[in-house]
């Protein structure tokens, strides 16, 4: 199976269940394996039939940043489904990690894997 990699995508977003976190931005990093058929992109060298990966990361920041989040786990649902919905892939692994969460952990995080490869 073939992959497009993004890791440690770094989005300043309010996340968080207390109250004071829901007055502040925290970075959440996100790492996606996303299964897609490189094949005809390598023979044709055309970014037409690419996976962009700039195209799902501007998506993703976009879709994180929209409204507060309580849980990380939302965020890898969401993560996930807009990836399978708006970019036609078939199987993702989103890993969501959240630095300085826990204070002697340096992140704590939620990994999740949707579709079929």
């Amino acid at each position: 199976m073939d992959k497009v990699l993004i890791r440690e995508l770094k989005i300043e977003t309010v996340i968080g269940i207390y109250e004071w976190e829901k007055q502040i931005h925290q970075t959440l990093l996100l790492d996606l394996d996303m299964a897609w058929d490189n094949r005809l992109a390598a023979a044709s060298d055309s970014y037409e039939n690419a996976l962009c990966y700039e195209t799902v990361s501007n998506r993703l920041t976009a879709l994180i940043t929209e409204k507060p989040i309580e849980l990380i786990e939302t965020v890898a649902e969401m993560v996930a489904t807009c990836v399978m919905s708006e970019f036609n892939v078939p199987w993702v692994k989103v890993k969501v990690m959240k630095p300085g969460a826990v204070p002697t952990a340096q992140a704590v995080g939620v990994e999740i894997e949707r579709g079929h490869a």
